[in-house]
C-alpha cells in the first residue's frame, strides 16, 4: 500500500447513510463505582473499518474498502492501517490477536509499549456497524462498560475503564446522529481522541455530554491513518499536553501526506487534556 492512498479520502463527498439501524446507549446500566486504576496506561482504540457500501465516503479501491475484510482494509490491515502499522512499529509489540465468532467486532489486537509497558487495545468493527462503533466510543467516554482484560501478568480495564479512548475511521456523525450519551455516576472519564474528518465540529456536542476531556480532535477533512494515532499516543505516554500531541501528529501527518508541517497543523486541534 502506497502512502498516498490516504489522499483519496481528502476528496470525499458525504452522503446519507441509508443502511444504518438505530442504536441506543446502555442507559439502564448501573455504574456508580469507578473502575480500578490501571497499573499502566491503557488506550482503547475503536476502528470502524473502511466500507464503500455502508459509509458516506468517496469510493476507494474495493480491496481496501470492504468493511467485512480485515487483511487489506484501509484502516486496519493495509500498511498504514492500525493493526499493520503498530505491528511494524519499533515502539510497540503485538501481544495477541483474537477474532470473536459473533458480533460487530471482527478482530481485537493487543499491543504493549516496549519502553513503558503501556497497553493499546484496538478493536476492528465491521464497516456496516459504524454507528455501533460510534455509540460504543461515546459510551466508553461516559465511563460506562469497563471491561477487564489480562495482559501478561497484569489485569487492565478497557472501555469506560481505559485511560484514553480513541476513534479512528469515517465520521458518521456528519450524516446521522446518535442518542445523547448518558454519563456514569462515577467521576472516571478516559481522555478522548477522535481521528476522523472534522471531529471537533461533529463529535463536539456528544463529547461534551460524556464529561470526558478532549485530547486531540480534528478540524478539517483528513486521512485517519495510524501514523497520526501513534504520534498522539507517544505524546500521551510521555505525559505531554494536548498541544504537544497535536504538534507530534502534525509532523507525522506532514511526513506521510507529503505536505508542510504548517498545513498539517490545520488538520488537528488540541483539547484541554
Amino acid at each position: 500500500m502506497k502512502h498516498t492512498v490516504g489522499l483519496i479520502l481528502l476528496a470525499a463527498t458525504f452522503v446519507g447513510c441509508t443502511h444504518s439501524v438505530p442504536v441506543s446507549h446502555a442507559q439502564t446500566e448501573k455504574q456508580t463505582q469507578p473502575p480500578k486504576s490501571n497499573p499502566v496506561k491503557v488506550a482503547h482504540v475503536i476502528v470502524a473499518l473502511c466500507d464503500n457500501v455502508h459509509q458516506g465516503i468517496v469510493k476507494v479501491p474495493a480491496r481496501i474498502g470492504n468493511g467485512e475484510e480485515l487483511v487489506d482494509n484501509l484502516y486496519w490491515g493495509a500498511s498504514l492501517g492500525v493493526k499493520s502499522y503498530f505491528r511494524q512499529s519499533t515502539a510497540w509489540n503485538l501481544i495477541s490477536t483474537t477474532k470473536p465468532t459473533k458480533g460487530d467486532i471482527l478482530e481485537r489486537a493487543v499491543f504493549v509499549h516496549k519502553a513503558t509497558g503501556a497497553v493499546l487495545v484496538a478493536d476492528a468493527y465491521r464497516g456496516a456497524a459504524i454507528k455501533k462503533a460510534t455509540v460504543d466510543y461515546f459510551d466508553f467516554l461516559s465511563g460506562r462498560r469497563a471491561e477487564p482484560l489480562r495482559v501478561g501478568n497484569r489485569e487492565v480495564s478497557l472501555g469506560g475503564g481505559a485511560d484514553l479512548v480513541a476513534y479512528v475511521g469515517h465520521d458518521g456523525l456528519m450524516e446521522w446522529s446518535i442518542p445523547a450519551p448518558t454519563p456514569a455516576a462515577h467521576k472516571h472519564r478516559p481522555l478522548a481522541v477522535a481521528l476522523a474528518c472534522k471531529t471537533q465540529q461533529f463529535f463536539g456536542a456528544d463529547l461534551k455530554a460524556t464529561g470526558a476531556t478532549p485530547y486531540v480532535m480534528t478540524q478539517s477533512l483528513m486521512a485517519p491513518e495510524a501514523y497520526s494515532l501513534e504520534a498522539v499516543l507517544g505524546s500521551w505516554i510521555k505525559g505531554k499536553d494536548a498541544h504537544d500531541a497535536v504538534e507530534a501528529a502534525a509532523n507525522a501527518y506532514a511526513k506521510y501526506q507529503k505536505i508542510s508541517v504548517k498545513a498539517a497543523r490545520t488538520v488537528f486541534v488540541a483539547g484541554t487534556g
